[in-house]
């Protein structure tokens, strides 16, 4: 036990690699901004850490600064899901997209941004399956990430339910997708 409560101070510890950080300082990156990019990229490399330096750079020069990003979970309401299966179905929406969202240089920083302008996340009513693949079909041919769940059938609804989709992205992109449907 006193192994593990010793090592959550570094877990949690803002270190960053000596390493990576010297090979940031002979690009000419402020010490801080590189500490930052190499924290924000969970120190794995040099490259990486770069990457999201020079990217962050980029978009602020470009002024998106402004926009404002947000999650929408569209919920299936053909499905007789009582209101704790609907909170599991949106729990393994939002893990699941966010954990596609590792998967890209430039969705991990939506994430980042979207998480620090307050993670915003909605909750809407979706008709069917057939609704559900439509506004994931709109939103991917729209650039944006998405995650639609498939349930194992062991509770309340059939193996293979798709019973919520994920989306995320800035505001108004989102808003093209699912701007029109109702809350839950």
């Amino acid at each position: 036990m006193e192994q593990s409560e010793q090592a959550a101070p570094e877990s949690g510890s803002q270190e960053v690699n000596p390493v990576f950080m010297q090979q940031l300082r002979e690009l000419d990156i402020p010490e801080e901004a590189a500490k930052q990019a190499l924290l924000r990229t969970r120190n794995v490399s040099a490259e990486e850490a770069a990457m999201y330096y020079f990217n962050k750079l980029e978009n602020e020069e470009e002024g998106d600064e402004d926009l404002w990003f947000k999650m929408v979970f569209v919920v299936n309401m053909e499905l007789s899901m009582g209101v704790g299966k609907v909170a599991a179905q949106v729990g393994h929406a939002a893990v699941g997209l966010y954990q596609a969202l590792q998967e890209k240089n430039s969705w991990r920083e939506m994430a980042w941004k979207w998480d620090q302008a307050g993670a915003k996340k909605v909750v809407v009513q979706g008709t069917n399956m057939a609704h559900l693949l439509e506004l994931q079909a709109l939103a991917m041919s729209l650039s944006l990430p998405t995650y639609l769940v498939q349930d194992a059938g062991r509770t309340q609804v059939e193996s293979g339910s798709r019973t919520v989709l994920a989306i995320i992205g800035e505001e108004e992109m989102v808003n093209n997708v699912s701007g029109s449907l109702k809350l839950l």
